[in-house]
Order: C-alpha cells, then sequence, then structure tokens
C-alpha cells in the first residue's frame, strides 16, 4: 500500500461464502477494518477514505476545478509557467499545488497553490484582499514571504518561494518533499527526533513567529510540522493566511474536544506543544491529553510539554507565548535577529481582524458545546444500558414492589378493623333476615351463634326501628342488639289470658 500500514482486512472466501456464520465473522472483521482507518488522522483525511465515507459531498472533481482556476490565472498573467502539478503532496483534499518558474528567472523555483475558501472565511472579500495584501508586504525572519496573492468568492490563489528541502516534517522523517503525504508521513522508516540544540533554537524562533502575528492582531490557528520551512537555520512560518481564509486546522478534531481551548493564541499553544512533541521524538502524540512520555534526556522539554499536553494543563488553560519563551528551555537561546520585530496593520483591517477573530472563536465554542453535550447524552445513555445498572434498577423495582405490598396490606387491615367496629353508623337489618359477613371480616373474627327464631306472634315483615347512633362511638348499639337477641327465653314472656269467641252463641 501507498501509507506502508499493514491493515486487517478479513480474509475472503470461495467455497461457503454464503455461509451464516462465515458472513457475521466477515462484516465483523470489515468493521474492524474501518476502525482502524478512521482512527488514523492521515487516512481518515484522505480523499479515498471521504469519497468511501460519504460520496455525496466529495464527488466533485477538486483538481479539474483547480487546474480552470489556474489556467484562468496564467493567461491573464503570462510571466508565469507551469512545470509540473504536485499530486498528492499535501494532505488537503481542496486544495492543489503546482511548481512553477517565472519566465524572467528561469532558474527559480514558486510554489503555486489553489485553495477553497473555508467555513471559518468570517473577513469580507475586501477586507480579506486587504489581509492578503498585508502578507505580500511583510518581510520578516520568522515569516514566509508571500510573493502574489489572488482571492474570489470561493477560492485563493497564490504563489511563494518553492523549498528544495522541504518542510521541519520532511527533515524529521528524512523524505523527499515531492512524494505523496500518504507515503511520506503515515509509516516513516527513518524518522528521527532533533539534537537539543536544535528543539531549543527552532522552538523559540517559531514562538517569535507565533508573538509577532499575536501582538500584530492577526490569528494563524495552523501551525504544524509541514507549515514550518527551514532554511539557513531559520525556521520560517507558511500558510499563514489559512486562518483568514476561514479553512479548518488540521487539530480541529483534537482542540475541539478541549473546552478550556477556545482562543486563538490558546489554539496556537497547543499546536506549538504538538509540534513540539514530534521535533522530540520523531513522531506526533498518538491521543491527547498526553500524561506519560517516553524516556528522552531532555527533562526540560519534558517539563514544556506537560505545561500544554498534560490532562491538567488541557482543563485548567494553555500557558502563553511570553510564557513559555522565559522558560528555562527558551529563554536562553541566542537569536541572530534580536531587533525587535512588529506588524504594522491598518486600523480599518485590524478592526476586522478583531470581529472575524471574535465570530471564530464563537463558532469553536458553540461546536465544543454541541460535542460535549453529545458526550454526556452517549455516556449516561452508556451506564443506563450496562449490566451493573440494569441488576441495580432491577433490585429498586423489586425492593418498591414488596414495599408497595406491604402498605397494601397495611391499609386493608385497617380499612377492616374499621368496618368491624363502626357498623353503628348504618342501619341494622331485620333479625328476620341477617346480613352474612364479608369475607375479610370472616378472616379476623369468628362468626357469632344464629338468632333465634322469632315469635309466632310478631309479623316477620316488620322490623324494629333502627336505633339511634350510641355516643360511645364504638358500635355499642349494634353490639347490644346482638346480646338482646342472644339472651332471649320464652319463658320470661307473661302468660296471656285469651277469651276463646269462636264458638258460635245459640
Amino acid at each position: 500500500m501507498v501509507c506502508g500500514i499493514s491493515l486487517p482486512l478479513p480474509p475472503k472466501k470461495l467455497i461457503g461464502n454464503m455461509d451464516r456464520e462465515f458472513i457475521a465473522e466477515r462484516q465483523r472483521g470489515l468493521q474492524t477494518y474501518l476502525d482502524s482507518i478512521t482512527q488514523h488522522p492521515l487516512l481518515c483525511s484522505s480523499l479515498p477514505v471521504k469519497k468511501f465515507l460519504d460520496p455525496n459531498n466529495y464527488c466533485a472533481n477538486y483538481t479539474e476545478i483547480a487546474l480552470q482556476q489556474v489556467s484562468m490565472f496564467f493567461r491573464s498573467d503570462l510571466k508565469w509557467e507551469v512545470l509540473e502539478p504536485l499530486r498528492d503532496i499535501g494532505w488537503r483534499i481542496r486544495k492543489k499545488y503546482f511548481l512553477i518558474k517565472n519566465k524572467e528567472q528561469p532558474k527559480e523555483r514558486y510554489l503555486l497553490s489553489w485553495v477553497d475558501l473555508g467555513p471559518d472565511k468570517f473577513l469580507s472579500d475586501k477586507d480579506l484582499q486587504s489581509a492578503m495584501k498585508l502578507l505580500t508586504s511583510l518581510s520578516t525572519p520568522y515569516l514566509c514571504p508571500l510573493l502574489f496573492s489572488s482571492t474570489s468568492e470561493s477560492s485563493a490563489l497564490l504563489i511563494r518561494p518553492f523549498s528544495e528541502r522541504g518542510s521541519l516534517r520532511d527533515h524529521i522523517c528524512k523524505v523527499k518533499p515531492r512524494e505523496s503525504y500518504l507515503k511520506k508521513y503515515c509509516n516513516p522508516k527513518k524518522s528521527q527526533g532533533l539534537e537539543l540544540s536544535q528543539i531549543k533554537l527552532y522552538g523559540r524562533q517559531i514562538l517569535e513567529g507565533l508573538k509577532l502575528l499575536h501582538d500584530g492582531g492577526m490569528f494563524y490557528g495552523h501551525l504544524h510540522a509541514s507549515n514550518v520551512i527551514v532554511d539557513d537555520g531559520v525556521c520560517r512560518l507558511i500558510d499563514v493566511e489559512n486562518g483568514m481564509l476561514g479553512v479548518p486546522s488540521v487539530l480541529r478534531p483534537s482542540f475541539t474536544q478541549l473546552r478550556k481551548i477556545n482562543t486563538t493564541e490558546s489554539i496556537d499553544i497547543f499546536c506549538f506543544g504538538h509540534l513540539l512533541y514530534e521535533m522530540t521524538y520523531g513522531r506526533p502524540p498518538d491521543s491527547i491529553p498526553v500524561d506519560q512520555y517516553p524516556t528522552v534526556p531532555y527533562t526540560a522539554v519534558v517539563s514544556v510539554l506537560q505545561s500544554i499536553l498534560s490532562t491538567e494543563a488541557c482543563k485548567s488553560g494553555m500557558p502563553t507565548v511570553s510564557q513559555l519563551i522565559q522558560t528555562p528551555l527558551f529563554s536562553d537561546v541566542h537569536l541572530q535577529h534580536s531587533e525587535k520585530l512588529q506588524i504594522k496593520v491598518p486600523s480599518r483591517l485590524k478592526e476586522a481582524l478583531k470581529t472575524a477573530k471574535e465570530s471564530l472563536e464563537k463558532r469553536l465554542q458553540e461546536e465544543q458545546r454541541v460535542l460535549h453535550q453529545h458526550r454526556r447524552l452517549t455516556r449516561a445513555q452508556s451506564h443506563h444500558g450496562s449490566e451493573e445498572e440494569r441488576k441495580r434498577r432491577k433490585i429498586l423495582a423489586r425492593k418498591k414492589s414488596r414495599q408497595s405490598a406491604y402498605e397494601n396490606e397495611e391499609d386493608v387491615s385497617v380499612r377492616n378493623n374499621n368496618n368491624s367496629g363502626s357498623g353503628a353508623s348504618s342501619p341494622p337489618t331485620c333479625p328476620s333476615s341477617p346480613t352474612p359477613p364479608s369475607t375479610a371480616g370472616a378472616q379476623t373474627a369468628p362468626l357469632p351463634p344464629p338468632p333465634p327464631p322469632p315469635p309466632p306472634m310478631l309479623d316477620s315483615s316488620s322490623c324494629p326501628p333502627p336505633p339511634l347512633s350510641s355516643s360511645d362511638g364504638a358500635g355499642g348499639g349494634r353490639a347490644a342488639l346482638l346480646s338482646s337477641i342472644q339472651s332471649f327465653s320464652k319463658g320470661k314472656l307473661k302468660k296471656a289470658e285469651t277469651t276463646d269467641r269462636s264458638k258460635p252463641v245459640i
């Protein structure tokens, strides 16, 4: 493969490839294959992967669009001539490179780049042209000169000197600058960290370049090893215009997850820590934040890395450029250009840059807020669906069910006791037709003996009037009635004398 990385592609099968078990196994293998690709920062940003995962948004032929724009430019300016297209030397999909020359200086080589404007472009077209004009007029030792720039509503065309030695990353990986970036950087075989003296010198020069931009009110956000050119022992930043063109940073997926990195200055410091790690160990960090560092004899470097890339630093905030310059690692570095450097920005453009900077930071903070809420929701759903949480919910449900059943039993018992002792408030039934007791009452008290039959002289259809409710409130009337019925005796009745008048009178 071009990238030089062995990927876990699952094996194929000619016979029996429709078996259910084989299909399930191959699906799991393909998912592992996709996961390994998307977790690699360079592979996941390549055009073939983007086209496979999102074909609708990556269907345009950007090489053809770039050629059309470049051809229109050369028709308007005849002194430039294209030598060759530099295919895939950069990771951006919507950015193309060409090696050109000036007909007036045929031995010199220049780099022409065409780039599509990004979503963070908040400058108006007029202010963007003024900013690009300012960059072409700059002449400072720590910024790579921009020779020509032309902007339109949707793209920009830039010309700068071409460095045959390549970028700082080419120097670290020991590769040629014109090769494909996947071949150069995915799995370099000869990458090696820099010496301590080079780390100190290059780091201090890069910090001076950042300080120059920050003091002038300009924002960068695109510092990495491929955007640093080493020329005669001096590091120069390139693609300084990327922040104003609104293109996303290569490290945006990393610092979007860190809510304390929410300003353009803190983004530059975070990118510097990433670059310092690569200069020290010969490769970028595998993940952010970094709390464990490989063995290295440069303790001063590790202390600076911890102040930027550690978990505590990512939660508390980034140091400033001035604070990093005052650290023991960079404070004693002697610079060739000791004079004070500054960028004179017109007041109107400075206000426009300030407004654009605030809009960029606001968009970043909103994206961080949405991502933070999504991560909290995902963690809550994952915790809610875990086996331990399901067991805990089952135990709570059982306890609640038992408590509810116990409370219901208590309510029924209290209600039955009240019914058995408060019957005086309801009218009693006739003795001739007693009401059978309820089932619940039968469980709590034995049935009373049945009353004796009524005397024959009484009319069974007539019932005595209901007695008045007693004042004791404990069912005394009902108890007295039952007692009088049980103690009824025929012998206590008075003998009545009757006269038989049924005989006929003659």
